[in-house]
């Protein structure tokens, strides 16, 4: 038995070693193809075409980014909670959300949305090339105007303030350009015009935010409180909105305008909220794009005068039953101080408070007039 069995094993000695002869032939001729077609020069890499240089408009743009990048930060929030088990109260952080902010000066101030951090307690400030955020306080905000305040303590040489714009003369058409954190995506940047102005949002008090700016520059969640800026690399306003049915970008985005913004975070820096008493009106300035073309003189053009209010009980008028011939009155001086624009009838009601009695020149029928009024409380 013991020879038999040698017998039975010879020959699968011999086609095992056929079969691994085999194998090494075909081994060895695909590695032969494979080199064959690593040295054929048609299966080398293309050359790469020059590119020559960037078209001008390509150019402008990433100036713009490269300029604002740095005064772009993205801002999370979160809450403190506290919890209770069977053994202890603890305290718990409960992340509410997060939004983008702006650099506004070397003093370490941050401009974001109200709205970004009203449900938040602790905040977080990430800025461009730096590993790790930095804690921030809120020193104030205002939700009649979507925005607030907040500041970390960083050397002055480790910010980079926005350069500060002006939203008063802009047309509609110009290059925009909106740089933000959507869906957490940081330093996001996304073009686009100013597709109308003097759009009215609705603040989460209620209250109106008048001489909004409209834009298609793509604007997600995650890009409220971000800088909106002109092709000079300007903030001429503060991204805080879209409309959408499914909150994504549609092409409609509103933003503050840098007018507003600018004596808003005044008044924040130095009281930590804003405390304008109200004169009772809603008017434009006459050389807005919707009244500009009627010619009318400079100041600003009462549509209404509301009723009981301030303007309306020193004898201001409004636009006649509705007349759409801008026959209302047009407020020319706040006491000596001259007005053209919202921002500077804001900011002369900004010295006042409520109680306060100021002098208002007006136009009426081409005559000028003067009267007292007594500023009321906001509603």
């Amino acid at each position: 038995m013991y020879e038999a069995r040698t017998v039975e094993m010879q020959p699968r000695r011999r086609g095992g070693l056929g079969l691994f002869l085999l194998i090494l032939a075909l081994a060895t001729g695909a590695w032969a193809l494979v080199d064959h077609f690593r040295s054929n020069p048609k299966a080398e890499l293309r050359p790469v075409t020059p590119r020559g240089e960037l078209a001008g408009f390509e150019k402008a743009t990433i100036a713009v980014f490269e300029q604002a990048s740095p005064s772009t930060v993205g801002v999370t929030t979160s809450r403190l909670v506290s919890r209770r088990d069977l053994y202890r109260v603890y305290t718990q952080e409960i992340p509410q959300g997060s939004g983008t902010g702006i650099i506004w000066d070397e003093q370490g101030h941050i401009v974001t949305n109200y709205h970004v951090v009203e449900d938040g307690s602790a905040f977080m400030v990430q800025f461009a090339g730096r590993e790790q955020p930095v804690e921030a306080v809120l020193v104030g905000g205002t939700p009649e105007y979507d925005l607030a305040l907040l500041k970390v303590d960083l050397p002055a040489s480790e910010l980079a303030p926005i350069a500060v714009g002006s939203s008063n003369d802009l047309k509609v058409g110009q290059s925009v350009f909106a740089i933000g954190n959507p869906f957490g995506l940081d330093q996001t940047l996304t073009t686009g015009v100013v597709s109308a102005l003097g759009r009215v949002l609705k603040a989460s008090n209620g209250r109106v935010i008048e001489d909004c700016i409209q834009t298609d520059a793509a604007i997600n969640p995650g890009n409220s409180g971000g800088p909106l800026l002109d092709s000079a690399g300007r903030l001429i306003g503060v991204n805080t909105a879209i409309y959408s049915e499914v909150k994504q970008s549609a092409g409609i985005g509103f933003a503050i305008p840098v007018d507003t913004v600018n004596w808003v975070i005044a008044r924040l820096i130095a009281n930590g909220r804003v405390t304008r008493p109200t004169l009772g009106i809603r008017g434009l300035a006459t050389n807005h794009p919707r009244v500009r073309s009627f010619g009318l003189k400079e100041g600003i053009l009462v549509y209404e005068a509301l009723e009981g209010g301030p303007a309306a009980a020193a004898g201001i008028r409004g636009l006649v039953g509705g007349s759409s011939e801008f026959t209302g009155d047009i407020i020319t001086h706040i006491d000596d101080r001259r007005i053209t624009s919202m921002a500077d009838l804001q900011a002369a009601l900004e010295r006042h408070d409520a109680g306060d009695r100021i002098e208002i020149g007006f136009l009426r029928d081409g005559k000028s007039y003067r009267t007292e009024v007594v500023l009321a409380k906001p509603q």
